[in-house]
């Protein structure tokens, strides 16, 4: 059987490995101030994006995620021909629409495929599974390269679904925002979301307190707070090192950021993190966070990504 890819742009990983396993990305429309940005992790339309420095407009950006008749569209034309069983993996429900487009859109796609694959010669049934990640950036990474993993494994179907909702469920997502009055305004203005308040906005970029940001399993709430956004960060990739030290469910520690990919080594901490992957044979995935999370979160904002056994949080 022929297993194929799918992920949501807004899901953080590297451009090689989208390469390497022949993901296909549902694109998301971005407009600020007349610009219209595609989202599809597209390297070049990304570092448009950050060359355009929007800087504080972005929290009133438009974001649109793929349309029900794209998603089906983008399905009947690329991948029911070329597979039997497509995974389409989407950030949480709770932060995005897309998995209900996607979920929406598979009723047209399984009523319509049998007519695409007659007629290109393919017999056979076709299936499609969606898979919430329950997390989001960085924190989807860890069930998209458990997915790579078991397709090239040759596990069924069945099996996979199965374990990528156990290792959604045990994925973690943490966040370490630059601007906290960003933040906070595109998440009040377009997400109606609280986790940062006003008080807390207004009292950590005065005195310069970074919240540390967790999602899992769909929720996000602030666990700790730092004094200096490189300090928050060593923090935050020193209880990653801890983590992998610990045991991680899949052999990966992903980290995103909102810029050029470069200054993500110049960060404190970061070479511990490097360390402890090294040290316990699990890859350390650098990702250009999309578009749509820029938006959402900011420019220069970190997120580290990993599925573990529940813990609690230690910072």
């Amino acid at each position: 059987m022929r297993i194929g890819l799918a992920i949501d742009a807004a899901c953080d990983v590297s451009q090689e490995f989208l390469q390497q396993h022949n993901i296909a990305v549902m694109p998301i429309t971005v407009r600020v101030d007349g610009e219209v940005f595609m989202d599809s992790r597209d390297p070049a339309e990304t570092r448009r994006f950050i060359e355009q420095r929007l800087g504080s407009r972005s929290h009133s950006a438009e974001t649109e995620p793929c349309p029900v008749g794209d998603v089906e569209k983008m399905f009947l034309d690329e991948l029911v021909p070329k597979f039997d069983c497509v995974f389409c993996l989407t950030i949480t429900a709770t932060r995005s629409t897309i998995n209900e487009h996607v979920n929406r859109a598979s009723f047209g796609i399984l009523k319509s495929y049998r007519q695409v694959r007659e007629q290109k010669g393919i017999p056979g049934p076709f299936m499609m599974r969606v898979v919430d990640t329950l997390n989001v950036f960085a924190g989807a990474a860890p069930a998209i390269y458990e997915a790579t993993r078991l397709i090239e494994a040759s596990e069924t179907p069945a099996a996979i679904r199965e374990r990528l909702n156990y290792i959604a469920n045990h994925s973690y997502g943490y966040l370490v925002p630059r601007d906290l009055h960003y933040l906070r305004a595109r998440a009040v203005k377009k997400r109606n979301d609280r986790s940062v308040s006003l008080f807390s906005a207004m009292l950590g970029t005065a005195l310069d307190i970074k919240p540390l940001l967790r999602c899992y399993r769909g929720d996000t709430e602030p666990v700790g707070k730092v004094r200096g956004f490189e300090h928050a960060t060593e923090v935050l990739f020193g209880y990653a090192a801890q983590r992998v030290r610990a045991g991680l469910l899949v052999p990966i520690v992903c980290v995103s950021y909102g810029g050029d990919l470069k200054v993500i080594p110049t960060l404190p901490g970061y070479v511990g993190l490097r360390a402890a992957c090294e040290e316990c044979q699990v890859e350390l995935m650098e990702a250009q966070m999309s578009i749509t999370a820029m938006v959402n979160v900011g420019e220069g904002t970190v997120v580290v990504g990993f599925a573990a056994e529940e813990h609690a949080v230690e910072f």
